[in-house]
């Protein structure tokens, strides 16, 4: 029996490929590691856009389909009825109705502008009017003609259990009214 003596060539085979082995699973390695944290931040900002985006509806689109929102995350806007506006700052309950806006920004600038819009909608008692409750402090912009927009649930009885309120005081749209300042004649 005869041992073969190996070479050098040969040795020097036997180290080259057994250095490419583990080159080889460490590159598979991070390649599968990579594409498992690229799936994992793609799942995570799927998650938290479906999570965040919620339905802006009108007034009038709540009350039309009122059974079946029942209960669901909505999110509303309307312009705030002064005279509604109820707040108990001990329990930090506050309630107030809103009155239907259009929902588009197009209809909202061949009326006007928004300011219009949210002075004509307060005006109108003809319009669609939901009532709105939330705990919380009230905020500074809450008044007549601002513009409410609420998160929150529709409950049994129809009122608004608002979660979240965000309001924009009419006075931030008076710029889109040029022309119209308060010391005008007839105003």
């Amino acid at each position: 029996m005869k041992h073969a003596v190996p070479d050098k060539q040969s040795i020097k085979k036997s180290e080259d490929m057994s250095q490419e082995e583990p080159k080889k699973k460490v590159n598979l390695k991070l390649i599968i590691g990579a594409v498992i944290i690229f799936a994992a931040l793609v799942w995570l900002i799927i998650s938290a856009t479906r999570s965040s985006s919620q339905y802006f509806m009108t007034v009038e689109e709540i009350q039309v389909r009122s059974a079946e929102l029942e209960g669901k995350s909505l999110r509303l806007s309307g312009a705030v009825l002064g005279d509604s506006i109820v707040y108990d700052a001990k329990k930090l309950q506050l309630s107030f109705d809103i009155v239907q806006i259009p929902g588009d920004h197009k209809v909202i600038k061949e009326m006007g502008g928004m300011a219009k819009v949210l002075a004509d909608a307060a005006a109108n008692p003809s319009l669609p009017k939901i009532s709105v409750y939330y705990e919380g402090v009230r905020p500074d912009l809450l008044q007549h003609e601002a513009q409410a927009i609420v998160t929150g649930k529709l409950d049994a009885s129809g009122v608004f259990q608002a979660s979240e309120l965000l309001l924009k005081c009419p006075s931030k749209y008076e710029a889109e009214l040029p022309g119209q300042t308060q010391n005008e004649p007839g105003s």
